[in-house]
């Protein structure tokens, strides 16, 4: 019999692609947040904490609520973290350490850190992340959005006060008996936590082999390690619900600035595959009393009622202020709202920007389906709307993703 698993994400996307590796092998796997009903026949629940936003302070007290909400003893406890480190994962990280041991005293808890995520170009190499064969801190995404100095995580770990080693590729690959041997060893000297080296879905298998019954340990990753988890607490051939149909079009909205999404979207305007709706952060900040906003609006209602696909992009300013994102994503979801009777599936990109528009849609969850591609999850809205909906981080993908989303949602 499976497990029960708790994922605390730090965004939407997050919590999405790291419970669709359960949902893929046939396990019950649910997104929730903000005050939405947990699932109770879900043996995965992946809570959207949205802390990735805030400050050290704010961030840390949202995830230690949500750990405090939701983890129950015997219920395996996953951190997703972003895989290019954005955000607040090690100052979260200190605190659920000390609520765990809290809540469970005796056996101090060990973190298990792995965020590699080979299938997108992550990868661990000596305790530092690179990102196709690039250390982190020389890519755009570091350039654009980073906390940390450097991108070598027992550093990370050291500035939160957390003692951590690198458990090195050497010993991933000589199996999970060896990296087993090496984390009661990191335990009994007192360390906080272990980083994991991972270059392959093989070496994520031999950590989680090594470390599913470990006992009070705390799992530290991307969708990589759980996707190895799930290969070994699920079914080989799973039987997936049906998805919902309806009437109208696909909706695609794309708020995110990563420039992996930007190539993604000319690629689907240049093969005319949808009606190209962008909108200026002006337009979206002056509000619906804006006859550009009323414009677009109108454009957006009358092509979806006509079952024409739609693109609808926050479009790109030259110097995008990300500080703006959450006010913009907002104002991406009421336009959007407008048009709900004719929307018969959705794909958003970025988590701010689908965190909005299901908030607006009055969505409270999402049941796991399958997925499009790797850290591209496929589910079914749970609220007052049922309609299937894709969702993906910014920077993930190639320039065919976001086409190949809309073409599995047209079958």
């Amino acid at each position: 019999m499976s497990s029960r698993w708790l994922i605390l994400a730090d965004d939407l996307t997050g919590a999405a692609d790291c419970g669709i590796a359960f949902a893929r092998h046939g396990l019950h796997s649910v997104v929730v947040w903000g005050d939405g009903a947990e699932v109770r026949e879900a043996s995965v629940v992946s809570v959207d904490v949205d802390s990735r936003r805030f400050p050290a302070g704010a961030a840390v007290a949202r995830q230690v609520s949500a750990q405090a909400t939701h983890w129950r003893a015997g219920t395996h406890l996953y951190k997703k973290i972003d895989s290019t480190l954005r955000g607040q994962p090690a100052a979260e990280l200190a605190a659920q350490l000390g609520a765990l041991a809290a809540a469970a005293p005796g056996l101090a808890p060990l973190a298990v850190v792995a965020p590699a995520f080979p299938a997108t170009g992550r990868v661990t190499l000596d305790g530092r992340v690179l990102v196709n064969g690039v250390p982190l801190e020389q890519t755009p995404l570091w350039a654009r959005d980073h906390t940390y100095a450097s991108a070598v995580l027992p550093e990370i770990l050291a500035g939160a006060g957390l003692a951590a080693e690198v458990i090195p590729l050497g010993t991933v690959r000589a199996g999970p008996g060896a990296v087993r041997v090496h984390m009661e060893e990191a335990r009994l000297r007192g360390l906080a936590a272990v980083v994991c080296d991972c270059a392959t879905e093989a070496d994520l298998a031999h950590v989680a082999a090594a470390s599913l019954d470990l006992e009070c340990a705390l799992w530290v990753g991307s969708a990589g390690l759980a996707a190895a988890f799930a290969a070994l607490e699920g079914q080989d051939s799973p039987v997936r619900p049906p998805l919902p149909r309806r009437p109208g079009a696909v909706l695609t909205v794309v708020g995110s600035v990563a420039e992996a999404t930007r190539v993604q979207t000319r690629a689907m305007v240049e093969a005319g595959l949808v009606r190209h709706l962008p909108v200026q952060p002006a337009t979206l900040a002056a509000g619906p009393e804006d006859a550009e906003w009323r414009a677009a609006a109108a454009s957006l209602a009358e092509a979806l009622a006509a079952g024409q696909d739609v693109l609808l992009e926050l479009a790109l300013a030259a110097d995008p202020d990300l500080a703006h994102g959450p006010f913009l994503a907002e104002r991406m979801a009421i336009l959007a709202e407008s048009a709900t009777p004719s929307i018969r599936a959705l794909v958003a990109t970025g988590g701010d920007t689908a965190s909005a528009l299901l908030a607006r849609l009055g969505v409270h969850g999402i049941r796991l389906v399958d997925e499009v591609e790797p850290g591209v999850p496929l589910g079914i809205t749970l609220g007052k709307v049922s309609i299937p909906l894709v969702t993906k981080a910014g920077a993930f993908g190639d320039a065919g993703t976001l086409r190949r989303c809309l073409e599995r949602l047209g079958r």
